[in-house]
């Protein structure tokens, strides 16, 4: 089942069929440890609806409101490879390599809800950097209580140019207007995903294809839960959290990401994300 917020309320999808929600407040409708059954049972009352569908494509909003978005890094080998590739003239390649062998993962918030866009919205490059890119990323949908109850997916954009420069300028390369996307909707389930979910990444420029790779899920190095127990250790979330979980597909230093260029990010059985570059 997927949960998409749009502009005229919730909409809930079961076996390619939409249904209104449009009652349920979102902050209180997804921080529920009970998401799964609850919308089961709610859907077992309910009328599938054309203007639901509709609403989908035509008013879609990212799937995040009052919650915080946090994001892991280092998780995928990969990962540590760029790091270390875009700060060995800084000398700061030796903490990507300590922090991906460490016990305490890499965590950062990204944004705030009101600062996230969705697809089909624009994500922004920073005017101070020189080399950007997305980082697509399985995100987890995580209520008050520390329990996953979701997945959606997430871009992470990242100016490297200036985490490169200075590992301590993370927030700087990372935290900006526009810089964090997620959509189109949240993937409720039961059951972990497979571990050979894949991820895709496709930039366009000019209608062409500047760059596109895959990476399955099974190549993150930590455990969903121990990402989550980290974040709650010392912090509160009220309305829940958004916890992105890293990027294994990373462009390297021939690569950089300009205006209008077309990020789509695809994760089976969630969904695609669509972001042009504003």
């Amino acid at each position: 089942m997927k949960l998409y917020r749009t502009e005229n309320g919730i909409v809930a999808e079961k076996a390619a069929k939409f249904y209104p929600l449009y009652e349920e407040n979102w902050d209180t409708f997804i921080n529920d440890d009970a998401l799964f059954d609850k919308l089961n049972k709610l859907l077992g009352d309910r009328e599938p609806s054309a203007d639901a569908e509709a609403s989908i494509h035509n008013a879609i909003l990212p799937p995040v409101q009052s919650q915080e978005i946090w994001a892991s890094g280092v998780t995928y080998f990969r990962s540590k490879l760029g790091r270390q590739e875009e700060s060995k003239d800084s000398g700061g390649a030796t903490f990507y390599e300590l922090v991906y062998h460490a016990d305490r993962p890499e965590l950062f918030m990204k944004a705030s809800g009101h600062r996230a866009v969705g697809h089909g919205d624009k994500v922004r490059i920073r005017k101070d950097s020189t080399w950007d890119v997305p980082e697509p990323e399985l995100t987890l949908v995580i209520t008050s209580s520390g329990k996953i109850v979701g997945y959606t997916v997430g871009n992470d954009m990242s100016s490297r140019s200036i985490e490169g420069e200075n590992p301590l300028y993370l927030p700087q390369a990372k935290i900006y207007d526009g810089s964090a996307a997620v959509g189109p909707c949240i993937l409720v389930t039961e059951n972990p995903l497979s571990p050979n979910t894949q991820i895709s990444l496709t930039i366009r420029r000019g209608g062409q294809i500047a760059f596109e790779d895959t990476i399955a899920i099974s190549q993150i190095k930590r455990k969903f839960e121990d990402l989550v127990r980290y974040l709650f250790l010392e912090y509160t979330f009220p309305h829940g959290a958004l916890l992105m979980t890293g990027t294994g597909i990373v462009p390297d230093s021939s690569f950089t990401l300009a205006s209008g260029d077309e990020i789509s990010i695809a994760i089976e059985g969630i969904g695609t994300l669509t972001n042009e570059v504003a």
